[in-house]
């Protein structure tokens, strides 16, 4: 049975896929205590295609640039229930790092990550406002345009 967290994605027409499996040496989560660490996330979607591809400022605009971050917050989502279980026992979403694949001379790579930002303050309200870094890179696995990774406190 699903939470009031991932009652509150279906709503929004999100319904949460098979999270990826890990491509090289890593895993797709860790829980240390109550704290859970996603890996990065591409911005597939639930086809395992990527939503956006090439680079910000060049080939991808902001506004398919916030939705591609978005799709990565929605496959962190996918990590955190493969995890716990339940979206429920997340506490707090306590950071959030964003990799947007850029045109050296992009400027706006905060507003691209909104886009995964807003929907963990959508889906946890107040417990969904995070610290953040957002970096702009030369270039992303796949040629995708967004990846993101997370920090959680769960219960």
């Amino acid at each position: 049975m699903a939470g009031a967290v991932e009652k509150k994605l279906v709503d929004l027409g999100i319904v949460l896929p098979t999270p990826a499996a890990p491509v090289a040496n890593y895993v797709g989560f860790v829980r240390t205590g109550n704290l859970l660490v996603v890996s990065g996330q591409l911005c597939l979607d639930a086809d395992g295609k990527l939503v956006a591809k090439g680079k910000l400022g060049a080939d991808v605009s902001i506004e398919d640039g916030q939705k591609a971050a978005r799709a990565c917050a929605v496959n962190v989502l996918a990590q955190i229930k493969a995890a716990l279980g339940d979206l429920d026992k997340v506490v707090r979403v306590v950071r959030l790092g964003g990799f947007i694949n850029a045109d050296p001379t992009f400027l706006d790579s905060p507003k691209v990550m909104n886009g995964a930002s807003d929907l963990m303050v959508t889906a946890f309200a107040d417990k969904g406002r995070h610290a953040r870094s957002t970096i702009g890179v030369s270039v992303l696995p796949m040629d995708a345009a967004v990846e993101v990774e997370g920090m959680f406190e769960v219960s």
